[in-house]
C-alpha cells in the first residue's frame, strides 16, 4: 500500500473493523497468490483460483484506499 503512510495505516487497523478486515483479507490473499507463483505449471483450475484471487485483492485495496481516504 504506497500511497497509505504507515501511521495512518496503523490507526485505521486499530481503530476501523472493516479496514482491518480487509487487510487480513488482503494479507491472505498475498499468501495464496505467493504460493501459486512458486509451482512452475498451473492447472485449468488454479489458474482461474489465480485470476480470481487477483481481482478480490484489488478490490479489496480500492476499498481500504477509499476508507483511508474517508479518514483524513
Amino acid at each position: 500500500m504506497p500511497s497509505l503512510n504507515a501511521v495512518t495505516r496503523e490507526s485505521l487497523l486499530a481503530s476501523n473493523e472493516e479496514y482491518r478486515r480487509l487487510y487480513e483479507e488482503h494479507t491472505e490473499l498475498e499468501n495464496r497468490l505467493k504460493a501459486l507463483s512458486e509451482k512452475a505449471v498451473l492447472t485449468d483450475a488454479e489458474q482461474i483460483e489465480e485470476s480470481k484471487l487477483k481481482k478480490l485483492k484489488l478490490a479489496g485495496r480500492d476499498r481500504m484506499e477509499e476508507i483511508a481516504r474517508q479518514s483524513h
